[in-house]
């Protein structure tokens, strides 16, 4: 009898056993579900480390009201055109070549108001301001220059060399005309005296002041008579040749010309 309720008791415990072990394996995923568990989501940075992209597909509000400007120029003999301190463009034409007469055509990229400086210079030989000089030819040379400047997104013409501009004089020679015959002229000596003031310190500047510039003279076309290259140029009827006050003494002239923004019609 004991032996029967044995067997039993080991025949039960090993059922309780059985199922046990059948219960766990169940719950324990197999190795085909555990390759088929989903990734988790990569973890994301703290908002302030994400790029940026929209900031970088605005435009920026410092070229909003830059505009393509075209300026046109004819100097006897030369010129050099600066926005400030910039140059925009030189006379192709070296000024020390005696017989040079063409215009030039340059584009440039700006915002208003504008400050524009040129330096317009007539050839000479030498300090004497006298050119031909030895030949029959000797004599006072002559100067003269004009020029328009266009705003191409509206077509305007927004500048012109006027009485408006405020010029002055650096470089002055012969200070008698009658050194222009001279058998033998000698700079510096009457009467082939000279002033040479050189370039005012800092007179490219937007605040420089040019109140003291009054030397701005307006020439007709007859007083220059302008020639090669003058007429490749459609001229506003209000672009005027200015110089200093002598065409023939006043060897280099300083000019500057602000540029405001036009008035609005609306």
């Amino acid at each position: 009898m004991k032996t029967k309720k044995a067997i039993l008791a080991s025949l039960t415990l090993l059922l309780i056993l059985t199922t046990l072990a059948c219960s766990s394996q169940e719950d324990a995923p197999s190795a085909s579900e555990s390759q088929q568990q989903p990734t988790p989501p990569p973890t994301l940075a703290p908002p302030d480390s994400q790029p940026d992209l929209q900031s970088n597909s605005q435009p920026d509000p410092s070229n909003t009201t830059s505009s393509t400007f075209k300026l046109e120029a004819w100097a006897d003999n030369w010129f050099a055109a600066y926005l400030g301190e910039d140059l925009i463009v030189e006379d192709s034409v070296s000024i020390t070549t005696e017989r040079s007469f063409n215009a030039e055509t340059a584009t440039f990229e700006a915002s208003y108001p504008l400050t524009l400086n040129f330096i317009l210079k007539d050839f000479k030989e030498n300090d004497t301001g006298l050119e031909y000089i030895g030949s029959p030819k000797q004599q006072m040379g002559d100067g003269g220059f004009i020029m328009q400047l266009t705003d191409m997104s509206t077509g305007e013409i927004v500048s012109v060399s006027n009485a408006a501009w405020s010029c002055t004089v650096i470089h002055e020679a012969p200070l008698e005309k009658s050194c222009e015959s001279q058998a033998n002229p000698v700079a510096g000596t009457t009467p082939c005296g000279f002033t040479d003031l050189g370039e005012p310190a800092g007179w490219k500047s937007p605040d420089f002041d040019d109140s003291t510039w009054t030397a701005t003279t307006i020439y007709t076309a007859n007083d220059v008579r302008p020639k090669d290259g003058y007429n490749q140029i459609r001229w506003d009827a209000d672009a005027e040749f200015i110089w200093g006050p002598d065409l023939e003494t006043n060897n280099t002239v300083l000019c500057r010309a602000l540029v405001l923004a036009p008035v609005s019609q609306d």
